[in-house]
């Protein structure tokens, strides 16, 4: 059986989730017991993000300071040079287009001096945005809208001008969602005719009663409910009661569907737990800038967390910012850098380069096909860790006609002599893997490893082809994007110390510089424990398999495999030896197997069972009265099979 052959139902059951993902449908309550089996796959399913967004946002090169002119110039651009054919189709609106929301019906009015074919062409008349939108979809485009949870936007919390900022009254300059949410939605989508929404959460954390815009009578004040710095200090559930709100006024005015919710919450509020239940892309960092250090910030917040992006719900280390400072023309080696390791992570490609003066150069790795394929591959699948360094990491992910792609990157400044083995790609080492160079297109071939040099701040990217070490089936590692950690089993997030901590550009070194962020510490890891270990139970280590802690509930789809089988255990890293935990498999919602209690230091058990024609498995991992995230477990080989 070929490869393509293999892994063909991964493609049909990407197919026949697109198109029930056309009908939107309220996302089923969160059972009492979040470890009980409900037979539902419970990530995001609204909207259309089947595939990881392509297209252009106004910030990065214009900030607030956007106008029709400038963003009509860059889509036009993407027509011209071919961007569009290969599936660059949002056009974003960013912060600056709102003028005021007219009091006397609370109705949001845009800036027509900016925007001049919103202008109804009669005295008084109300400016609209569908001319423009109509416009961009004539061209084959989609049109995208900003917005904010809060009353006011992140420019009004932090912009030291007034470029573009709302105008009029404290209640006129108050151009959020909230209080306003399904009016707004409803203007955006219904009457406007836009396609997507990106929603900032700047107006519930900047706007506190002693803010100094607050004081001095610049806004109201509306009490924080998210600190970025805080879990203990964010009201997560009030947080999330906004998005639904939001949700529920999606569905009721894109009754086909076809719409995109980008989350900005910027991982705070443990969005990084649940930002995959909610919208189509989640930010999972702060704003990234063009500096190599602060490009690493955002990739490392997402790069250890496949199991939390999937077809529909996908990670967002935040926009594309090739064009400018260290991803410019003079630096093109990083630029390649920043756009292959964001097609390997299947993060949203969103230009942010004012693409009217774009060299050719830049435009050319915005439209390198191959990699660009790999951001869109059908199964769905972000890379995962392979080898992981401070100083180089090699990142691996699962195609869906059997191919993999490998990225070497090298984060440093001097150049690392890497080897690649067939380890890292889960092929045979004693047969031949072909390698096809996604840069270059040089080919060439290799058993067993081979030497390369990766040059400094450089990304080889190859495309693999060769002979699996497990050739009946798929592990869950190498198909992230079929499982989902409906519940991880983290009780106290806590901050990820594997995330470097650059020198943020609107702050530089005032203060005393950047904490660990919360973006995913102790969540569901693709061959390594929660912690970042390798799989060990009873001094048994696993190549492949997925840790996660106690009390957890994995769901996985079941793309036509008739057997699971997986070797379960507490892993040696658990602190606590004496707390028992029972495993179980369910198909369907339905009872397939389960183990006694097992406890650390014991050798893992095998649980497995017929899953022929069953859709959906959950995987649970039981461990009554444990308090904090002491017990990290082990689903070792963890696989589908033929």
């Amino acid at each position: 059986m070929t490869p393509r052959q293999f892994l063909l139902p991964l493609l049909a059951l990407a197919a026949a989730t697109s198109l029930s993902a056309q009908t939107p449908s309220p996302q089923p309550a969160a059972p009492a017991d979040p470890l009980a089996p409900t037979g539902r796959w419970t990530a995001y399913a609204a909207g259309s993000a089947q595939l990881p967004p392509m297209g252009w946002n106004s910030w990065n090169a214009f900030y607030t300071e956007v106008d029709e002119e400038k963003l009509m110039g860059s889509a036009q651009r993407i027509l011209d040079t071919g961007l569009a054919r290969k599936g660059y189709r949002y056009i974003n609106i960013d912060d600056g287009w709102a003028l005021k929301r007219r009091t006397r019906d609370d109705r949001l009015i845009l800036r027509a001096d900016k925007f001049p074919s919103a202008r109804t062409g009669k005295a008084g008349g109300t400016p609209s945005f569908r001319p423009l939108t109509d416009r961009l979809h004539a061209m084959g485009f989609k049109a995208g809208i900003y917005s904010d949870l809060g009353r006011n936007t992140c420019s009004q919390a932090y912009s030291d001008g007034p470029a573009q900022l709302p105008e009029g009254t404290v209640a006129e300059r108050e151009v959020g969602l909230y209080g306003h949410t399904d009016k707004d939605i409803r203007l955006f989508f219904a009457d406007w005719g836009f396609d997507a929404i990106k929603v900032d959460g700047c107006g519930i954390r900047a706007f506190a009663p002693d803010a100094p815009r607050v004081r001095n009578g610049q806004f109201r004040a509306l009490a924080p409910i998210i600190d970025q710095h805080s879990i203990t200090r964010s009201d997560i559930p009030a947080v999330k009661a906004l998005f639904a709100e939001i949700n529920q006024s999606l569905a009721r005015y894109n009754p086909d569907g076809d719409y995109m919710l980008s989350l900005c919450i910027w991982g705070s509020a443990n969005v990084r737990g649940w930002g995959k239940d909610v919208g189509n892309i989640s930010r999972t960092s702060d704003d990234i800038s063009a500096d190599w250090d602060r490009m690493l910030t955002n990739y490392d917040s997402a790069a250890r967390r496949a199991f939390y992006a999937h077809p529909g719900s996908w990670n967002d280390p935040d926009m594309l910012f090739i064009g400018k400072g260290d991803f410019d023309a003079d630096h093109l080696t990083e630029a390649r850098s920043h756009f292959a390791l964001w097609a390997m992570l299947n993060a949203p490609l969103l230009i942010g380069a004012d693409l009217r003066s774009t060299p050719q150069p830049l435009i050319d790795i915005f439209g390198n096909a191959d990699l660009i394929a790999l951001n869109q591959d059908p199964a769905g699948n972000q890379a995962i860790m392979a080898f992981d360094a401070d100083g180089f990491q090699i990142l691996v992910k699962t195609l869906a006609n059997g191919d993999k792609a490998v990225a070497l990157f090298n984060r440093g400044l001097a150049p690392v002599d890497a080897v690649l083995t067939a380890d890292h790609l889960k092929f045979r080492a004693d047969r031949p893997i072909a390698l096809a160079n996604l840069w270059t297109g040089a080919k060439s071939d290799f058993t067993k490893e081979m030497k390369l040099r990766v040059a400094p701040r450089e990304t080889v990217v190859f495309r693999a082809k060769g002979d699996r070490v497990l050739a009946d089936g798929l592990y869950l590692s190498e198909q992230p994007g079929m499982v989902n950690p409906a519940a991880d089993g983290v009780v106290q997030p806590e901050p990820d110390p594997t995330i470097y901590r650059s020198i943020p550009n609107w702050r530089g070194t005032r203060g005393i510089g950047e904490r660990p962020l919360y973006a995913g510490w102790g969540g569901a890891m693709a061959d390594f424990t929660p912690y970042n270990q390798p799989l060990t139970v009873a001094g048994r280590t696993f190549g492949s398999g997925v840790g996660i802690l106690a009390n957890s509930r994995l769901e996985v789809r079941n793309a036509g495999f008739g057997r699971f089988s997986a070797q379960v255990g507490v892993d040696d890293s658990a602190l606590d030896g004496d707390q028992p935990v029972r495993f179980f498999l369910f198909g369907d919602g339905k009872p397939l197997a389960s183990t006694p209690p097992l406890r650390r230091g014991q050798p893992a058990q095998a649980i497995a069972a017929d899953v022929k024609g069953v859709k959906l498995l959950e995987l649970v991992a039981r461990a009554d009265g444990v308090k904090g995230n002491a017990v990290p477990v082990t689903w070792g080989d963890a696989a589908l099979l033929r």
